[in-house]
């Protein structure tokens, strides 16, 4: 639970991901050599010099002692220990406290080893920079005693500190530069994949490390497999599709010269074949036509629209609140013969179909809904494969195809880095067909 908790403040990205991994240790270990000098040298050295002051001190305050009075007793600290270097006189204050700064870490273990170790201690001020003002109490009331800060703590104790993030800040930039230079070519080999998955061939050679360049290597000998994959396929089919076109001519040719009723059954067996013949050629083509362009995918689809009204189909053109403006990167050739199918098998297997488009800053959706039976949930996947045909859940009267109007919009779908999702009309009660596309 706790380790998934932890993966949301995680970094998504590969620099960040790259650059924790880095500051972690350099950190950890900034804070480890922090705690050992803290308590090795800060800590140990502060006792030292606080245990010669204090015996310095217990001269003091018996010198003190064997006063007749106060004066007698300043005078006789300066007469006798003026050597040691020690100022006191009556204190001004009734009740004395501890002062010092909140970053004074020495200050927090001289205040602890005077209050041990000292008798008569009162407090210690040590707000002062530079000075020491100690208050002790005597035969002769309570006294302040001053002397300077050096005999008591290191002098520039914060040295270390300065250099240990200097030089921490130092190595860091020298690592995200070097880090930065061996992550650039995982970023343009990520970029080259994206741009592939979306249908865009950008080029790319591979660098950087040695395993990094078998993954180039091996990416662009998968891009260069696909590829010529998908132009044999399209040249096959393609050939196939026009090879048939000529005995299909001579048919047609053929039973026009007959008689008109007993030709007619024939000519639409032909009729329908010629169809066939179409539709493999635009599965042939698929969305490899064209290359990608900036389009206007709501002009595009109302086009698309105005011509399938102009062919007598029953197509609205919905338009909806906040449907955004602006261009996407499209195969546009490709995409209007997706959106075109959607069409199609909208009014073939329904009587009416609306379109609309939404347009955000993340996402292209393209929908099309119509009133017909629908496709059950189950046989989503099914309905698109190619050649599949769902006799039981879509109507046939109005004619049939060959079960690719889906897969070539799957198809163009996934070209351009998104997909084709099937669900239930809200709105029409029949099929919702929505092509996504992330900009």
């Amino acid at each position: 639970m706790s380790f998934d908790l932890l993966k949301h403040y995680v970094p998504r990205g590969i620099y960040g991901r790259a650059a924790l991994i880095l500051l972690l240790p350099v950190v950890f270990l900034q804070l480890v050599v922090t705690v050992i000098f803290a308590q090795r040298h800060f800590e140990g050295v502060t006792h030292q010099m606080s245990d010669t002051v204090l015996r310095e001190l217990a001269l003091v305050l018996r010198v003190v002692d064997e006063a007749p009075s106060a004066d007698d007793a300043v005078n006789d600290v300066q007469t006798r220990l003026g050597l040691l270097d020690f100022e006191i006189a009556p204190a001004t204050l009734i009740s004395p406290r501890n002062d010092l700064l909140w970053y004074d870490y020495s200050g927090r273990v001289l205040t602890k080893r005077l209050s041990e170790r000292l008798d008569g201690f009162r407090a210690v001020d040590l707000v002062e920079s530079g000075v020491v003002k100690l208050y002790v109490d005597s035969p002769h009331g309570l006294l302040r005693v001053d002397f300077d800060r050096r005999r008591i703590s290191a002098s520039n104790p914060h040295q270390l500190f300065v250099y240990t993030i200097a030089f921490g800040i130092v190595m860091t930039l020298i690592a995200i530069i070097y880090l930065r230079n061996q992550l650039r070519p995982i970023k343009r080999l990520a970029r080259a994949a994206e741009a592939f998955g979306r249908g865009r061939h950008i080029p790319y050679s591979p660098a950087g490390a040695v395993e990094l360049r078998a993954a180039g290597n091996a990416f662009v000998n998968m891009r260069n497999r696909i590829e010529r994959h998908i132009e044999q396929r399209t040249l096959m089919l393609s050939g196939v599709s026009h090879d048939l076109r000529t005995p299909l001519t001579r048919l047609r040719l053929g039973l026009a010269m007959l008689d008109e009723d007993e030709a007619a059954p024939l000519l639409r067996d032909v009729d329908d074949m010629q169809g066939m013949l179409d539709e493999f050629l635009s599965f042939a083509k698929g969305a490899a036509e064209g290359e990608p362009t900036e389009v206007d995918p709501i002009a595009m689809v109302a086009d698309i629209v105005e011509g399938a009204q102009r062919a007598g189909r029953d197509v609205t053109l919905m338009a909806r609140d906040g449907a955004g403006q602006g261009t996407v990167q499209l195969r546009e050739v490709a995409m209007r013969r997706a959106v075109d199918n959607l069409i199609s098998n909208a009014v073939r297997y329904g009587t009416r179909a609306e379109v609309s488009v939404m347009l955000t800053d993340k996402t292209l959706r393209i929908r099309v809904e119509d009133d017909g039976p629908g496709i059950p949930e189950d046989q989503h996947e099914q309905a698109t494969r190619p050649f599949t045909r769902l006799d039981p859940s879509r109507n046939q009267d109005k004619g049939g195809g060959v079960g690719l109007g889906l897969a070539i919009a799957v198809d163009v779908a996934r070209s351009h880095g998104g997909v084709l999702r099937l669900g239930s009309s809200e709105a029409l009660g029949g099929l919702r067909a929505d092509i996504v596309i992330a900009r």
